[in-house]
């Protein structure tokens, strides 16, 4: 009987359509999921959408459609995502589902009448966009605005009335049981990251119910509340399986549960390794065996946002390289506990690189020497000599490391592991040179063996390959006349049979030339043309003088705490008096390369307080195609001088 293993991702939010960062999650989740199935696990893969909220149901009425019609359309998008990258999920919940609805409700219901929520008031700040409330001592400030901690984004102060969930009751308890279970929160800096943030601190009874809006899951027995988003969301790790709280739970949860991983993005970490374990410890369950916080994938070392434009969607890529390509890219690229980085230059050379130089080089050269010396008859081994040993000792080494990094989720090393082989069967070919074997009938056997050897790594590669490309070792398969196809088949070297008939075939991956690429690139990243600015009013000279353009030595310069923005400049301006300017070009220079710089900047503007702070003038600057420069005058320039 096959051990049960359960997977989950987090469920999107459905408000908008996934960026590549949020796909790579469910195809990393797949990845494992397809893996562990080759290892004999009987596998329960659970992804979904998350849709009620004020958020969506804002949207909607930008839309000019109702809550549910605006989320089936995203619901579906994303759902067509996800198959589209080739996940293999068994179910695709969505918390619109009446199953889900119910079982929320009544997972409610028996939090209250365990005097586990409680009625009281709310007044904090609130970000919608994470669905997230904050205390005064989490928020961040950014110019004169108070921003969430987590996306930056401006948050609303909120004061309503809500139902609380006690965390404190369960906090001790929980505790214990990261203590106790050291696997439980990954990676080990994730887990310290919860413990001394949010658990040493003290635990805050989370607000669980909203009244501000109506989509969502309605409190039964207090009908102008909806259960807020981490009761109803999280919930769907529990109420996809059939969980019944007020009974016997159905077949699928007795077998799955508890899950064997959550896969989330470490920005919603505290909201699954400690709202989510209380809950749970609050119904009687046990708690999932692991949560693996994944890091980001950045775009260009920024996080993505589709609010700000910079961000890269899966399909598009797909539409480029295809979908394997888009599979590798995300899985090779992301390290295991920091940010990984995505553009679509980097996209490109990995895939010419690994893809197309390395693997599919490799396939296409090794499958047509057969087609051309054997008549595309897989030859018998005749021997070992010379290159043999070292390769297949890396490809037993290959094997065992691939097999111990998937089991620890380190996704992108196993990818590294496997492409290592690849790279080392290429250096075969050029150690054996089998075209200058091939002229020699006496060198026939050894021809024969350097084949085979080489046909042999490619079956290895394409078995080790299949939770991340899928179709292009189905491709390798095909080519190789049909082969053992299993994890196991690959434990000892010598599992492919001799005597098949390869099946040459267009290649993998077809390389692009730097020119065309250039031009696929740019007709996926074009932008719509900029709209003109309109030509601003003209001044007259009296209004112009009005403005006192000073000549200012920079005496100190320092970053502003809490904002990415903001510098913090002391200036002679010539008045014997340092003047104080706050200019938000953090962004473009390191403080200390300002310092004695001369500068110029506007005088006799009226104070302003920024981040708390005063700043009395503005720094000159030109701004071009996103680009900022700082205005610098020569050295010899005095402190004091007036543009004119």
């Amino acid at each position: 009987m096959k051990k049960p293993y359960y997977i989950t991702t987090a469920i999107p939010y459905a408000s908008k359509k996934p960026h590549i960062g949020n796909t790579y999650e469910a195809i990393m989740a797949d990845a494992v999921a397809r893996y562990k199935r080759a290892c004999g696990f009987d596998v329960y893969f659970l992804t979904g959408t998350d849709e009620h909220g004020q958020k969506v149901e804002d949207c909607a009425k930008e839309a000019g459609v109702s809550p549910k019609e605006y989320a089936d359309q995203v619901a579906n998008q994303i759902k067509s995502l996800w198959d589209r990258v080739g996940t293999t999920y068994d179910r695709f919940i969505r918390t619109t589902d009446p199953d889900h609805m119910d079982i929320v409700r009544r997972i409610f219901n028996r939090f209250y009448a365990q005097d586990d929520v409680y009625l009281s008031e709310y007044e904090g700040w609130y970000c919608e966009p994470d669905e997230a409330f904050y205390t005064e001592s989490q928020v961040c400030k950014k110019d004169d605005c108070v921003v969430c901690p987590d996306c930056g984004k401006p948050l609303q102060r909120v004061k309503e009335q809500a139902y609380f969930f006690r965390m404190s009751k369960y906090a001790d308890r929980l505790m214990k049981y990261i203590e106790e279970n050291p696997d439980f929160i990954q990676p080990e800096s994730r887990k310290k990251e919860m413990v001394n943030n949010f658990l040493k601190p003290g635990l805050k009874d989370l607000c669980v119910t909203r009244t501000s809006f109506t989509w969502g899951v309605p409190v039964e027995f207090d009908p102008k509340h909806v259960v807020y988003v981490w009761v109803d969301a999280l919930s769907n790790y529990i109420t996809g399986l059939g969980y019944n709280p007020d009974g016997e739970s159905g077949e699928l949860f007795k077998k799955y549960w508890p899950a064997d991983v959550h896969m989330i993005g470490k920005d919603i970490l505290r909201f699954h390794t400690i709202y989510w374990p209380i809950f749970l410890m609050a119904l009687d369950l046990p708690l999932p065996k692991q949560v693996l916080g994944h890091p980001w994938l950045l775009m260009g070392g920024d996080k993505m946002s589709k609010s700000t434009g910079n961000v890269i969607y899966a399909d598009d890529v797909a539409d480029l390289f295809g979908v394997d390509a888009v599979r590798y890219y995300v899985l090779a690229e992301m390290p295991y506990a920091n940010d990984g980085n995505v553009t679509w230059e980097n996209i490109a050379a990995r895939y010419n690189s690994d893809l197309a130089n390395t693997l599919g080089n490799l396939v296409s050269r090794t499958v047509a020497m057969t087609g051309k010396y054997f008549d595309g008859v897989i030859p018998e081994p005749a021997g070992e000599e010379g290159p043999d040993v070292d390769l297949k000792a890396v490809a037993a080494k290959t094997v065992a490391d691939y097999r111990k990094l998937m089991d620890e989720t380190r996704i992108a090393d196993a990818a590294f592991a496997v492409m290592d082989l690849a790279r080392r069967s290429n250096k075969y070919i050029d150690e054996t040179m089998p075209w200058a074997l091939a002229k020699n009938e006496a060198d026939k056997a050894r021809l024969g063996t350097v084949l085979y050897n080489l046909l042999e790594c490619i079956r290895i590669l394409a078995v080790l390959f299949v939770p991340f490309m899928p179709e292009a070792c189905k491709n390798i398969f095909e080519q190789l006349g049909g082969c053992d196809e299993t994890l196991e088949s690959v434990e000892a070297f010598g599992g492919l049979k001799a005597g098949a008939l390869t099946k040459p075939a267009a290649p993998l991956f077809a390389r692009f030339d730097e020119k065309t690429l250039a031009e696929k690139v740019a007709e996926k990243t074009a932008k719509p043309a900029e709209k003109t600015e309109p030509e601003k009013p003209q001044v007259t000279i009296d209004e112009f003088a009005k403005v006192e353009m000073t000549v200012c030595k920079v005496l100190a310069c320092e970053k502003v705490e809490k904002s990415e923005k903001l510098l913090q400049f002391k200036l002679d301006d010539g008045s014997g008096v340092p003047r104080q300017i706050l200019s938000g070009i953090a962004k473009y220079y390191q403080p200390e390369e300002l310092v004695g710089k001369t500068v110029v900047a506007c005088t006799n503007l009226p104070p302003r307080k920024m981040m708390g702070t005063e700043s009395n003038g503005m720094l000159l600057s030109a701004e071009k195609d996103g680009k900022l420069n700082l205005l610098m005058l020569n050295d010899g320039v005095p402190a004091g001088a007036k543009l004119c």
